[in-house]
């Protein structure tokens, strides 16, 4: 086989429809745009949710409450889930939480709630605590550092 033998997989390519090339090539006269109006007219498609002047649905429609984009997301994670995945003495940050499947992702920083008992000694790294949470790691014997 050589270069000038080679060709495309029968049906992979196809010829481009050649519009306005006369009435007897099927897309000739209006080139497939029908009669007259704003999309037969060149250059004059319609922006994305233009509805003809009509107020679009997007603007009819009511606005309600807001979206602070620069509020902290922390990943949660209780303390009934660290006790049944860490074993005693365990160091427990993200990426420790992460390889537990505990998290998907860290996001602005891990925060630690204090749903559940702990009886293990942990330290626990993480962004932030509630109190509750705090107040149980300490009472096991372990440690609650804050990391940024």
């Amino acid at each position: 086989m050589k270069l000038h033998e080679l060709s495309p997989a029968a049906g992979s390519s196809k010829e481009r429809k050649r519009i306005g090339r006369g009435t007897a090539s099927g897309q000739g006269k209006t080139a497939g745009k029908g009669h007259k109006g704003q999309k037969a007219r060149a250059g004059r498609g319609m922006r994305v949710g233009f509805e003809g002047g009509q107020m679009p649905l997007q603007r009819r429609i009511p606005k309600r409450g807001f979206n602070n984009i620069f509020a902290t997301e922390y990943a949660i994670v209780n303390l009934a889930s660290l006790e049944e995945k860490f074993d005693n003495n365990a160091v427990v940050d993200a990426q420790a939480l992460i390889a537990a499947g505990l998290i998907k992702k860290e996001l602005d920083g891990v925060k630690v709630l204090g749903k559940g008992e702990l009886t293990k000694a942990l330290t626990v790294k993480a962004a932030a605590f509630s109190e509750s949470a705090k107040q149980k790691i300490e009472a096991a014997g372990g440690k609650a550092e804050e990391v940024k």
